[in-house]
């Protein structure tokens, strides 16, 4: 009888009762479970300020998939390699593509792709504002990874196409995005840096389809110091929520220097968000009105109302390509970061000022429909870029340059931001590439990072992994 009713107690203690407070949720945390070396001699050089195996807007270049981690490099020749490795082992199978790394420009990176509906892994690598490298597993090489072969002999040739469809000559920044119900899409841009277009791919199993342009680089902004008749849009992501809602955030980079109060900073201004409701076709600002038709005239531009989220000129170097992540009920967030007005209102040098006077930011949209900005109380030390990343409880971490840690509890409102790892034994270069999917599927925070070389000298490549709340 006894047992009984301190049973009963126990199940009514967990029930959300009116009035009644059930136990809170755990807040943000990180603890170092193992590293994992990929390779000891990766490539290295700088270039644009980062590295070609380590930028972040190398979606998926490391990602999680039916209980095994696969990860994309450079090795130290150039050659590009893909490596496998069941979830929390030590030890990586590697395949090595018959493809070399064309030129040293860390925008060339390997990006990754599940085709859900045929189990093939789809990989894109190795461009800038020209053409690009395409290689295709057989069908069914990620369904049952415990008992297929990881050998050369399971992906296909290196294509200068997308299976003889060939979206553009000028195509940057691939980004593999899985549909909820098995697709494969294709992010990338069309043109080049402050005169270029967003643009979708589609792969449903059998064959690739150009779903064409959504963004275009037309129309007039005005500076208080100058005006720009042509522009791109750069995405700070592109993820489908769990409830199947498309978001994208960005912001735009200007093609004329005109509207910098300095040549010495950047053109990007502006954290703008759209939706689409329908995998893409269609594009809606924040108060939900069609702004764009995917594949027509009709693109989301400058000159479109209701885009801008948060309102910034272009005198505070702000980044471009940073992060974004939907929570558990579908709400947007996002990872920004400029110099702020407190250390003047005009960065005269672009890499210097971010790194003496960076901050990075947290927008998000609470579940009342408005916009919220918190400053991570972090300084950035340098010009690069910062990952977001939710765990199950909905709290927030940035990731930091050189593998910094900082964390934030939804339970606060996203207010309570202190560092959590600092991340000085890494040794880490700067940006890390960051497994989106394995945060969900077994609460760990894993990340892909390059130790600190000099010139070309070439450094170890690693995985990091960080137990989350469970």
């Amino acid at each position: 009888m006894r047992r009984r009713t301190v049973l009963t107690t126990a199940i009514l203690a967990g029930v959300a009762t009116p009035g009644i407070a059930r136990a809170a949720d755990p807040g943000p945390s990180v603890t170092k479970m193992s590293t994992s070396q990929l390779d000891p001699q990766a490539v290295y050089f700088v270039s644009y300020d980062g590295l070609v195996n380590n930028n972040s807007f190398q979606k998926n270049g490391l990602f999680t998939y039916r209980g095994h981690q696969y990860a994309g490099w450079y090795t130290s020749t150039g050659a590009a390699v893909i490596g496998r490795r069941v979830l929390g082992g030590s030890s990586w199978a590697t395949v090595t593509l018959a493809h070399q790394l064309k030129s040293s420009d860390s925008h060339n990176v390997i990006s990754m792709g599940v085709s859900k509906a045929d189990g093939r892994l789809h990989i894109n690598m190795d461009s800038h504002s020209d053409g690009f490298f395409y290689v295709k597993s057989v069908a069914g090489l990620l369904d049952n990874p415990g008992s297929t072969a990881w050998t050369p002999a399971v992906f296909g040739a290196v294509q200068t196409s997308l299976d003889g469809v060939s979206p553009t000559a000028q195509f940057t920044y691939p980004q593999f995005i899985s549909t909820p119900e098995g697709r494969l899409q294709l992010s990338y841009r069309v043109g080049i840096s402050g005169n270029g277009r967003n643009a979708f791919a589609e792969y449903d199993g059998s064959r690739w389809t150009v779903l064409g342009e959504w963004s275009g680089a037309g129309g007039t902004y005005t500076s208080g110091h100058g005006s720009s008749t042509a522009r791109n849009m750069y995405l700070h992501g592109i993820d489908y929520d769990v409830n199947g809602r498309l978001h994208a955030f960005f912001t735009w980079r200007e093609q004329s220097g005109t509207v910098m109060c300095n040549g010495g900073g950047i053109t990007n201004h502006d954290t703008g968000y759209v939706y689409s409701t329908d995998r893409g076709r269609t594009w809606r600002n924040d108060a939900g009105a069609l702004v764009a038709t995917t594949g027509t005239s009709d693109t989301v531009t400058v000159t479109d109302p209701g885009l801008v989220v948060d309102p910034l000129d272009p005198d505070h170097s702000l980044m471009n390509q940073e992060s974004q992540w939907t929570d558990s009920a579908g709400l947007p967030h996002a990872i920004i970061s400029y110099v702020p007005g407190r250390f003047g209102q005009c960065t005269t040098n672009y890499v210097g000022d971010r790194t003496a006077n960076g901050r990075a930011f947290h927008v998000r949209k609470n579940s009342a429909g408005t916009w919220q900005k918190t400053e991570i109380p972090v300084a950035l030390n340098s010009s690069q870029r910062t990952k977001l990343v939710l765990d199950r409880y909905d709290n927030a971490y940035a990731v930091f340059p050189f593998g910094r840690i900082a964390g934030a509890s939804r339970a606060s409102g996203y207010t309570d931001w202190r560092l959590l790892y600092g991340g000085s034994e890494l040794n880490a270069f700067g940006e890390v590439v960051i497994d989106e999917t394995r945060v969900g599927a077994d609460h760990v925070l894993s990340f892909m990072y390059q130790e600190k070389s000099s010139g070309t000298t070439p450094s170890a490549l690693h995985v990091v992994d960080f137990a989350l709340p469970a």
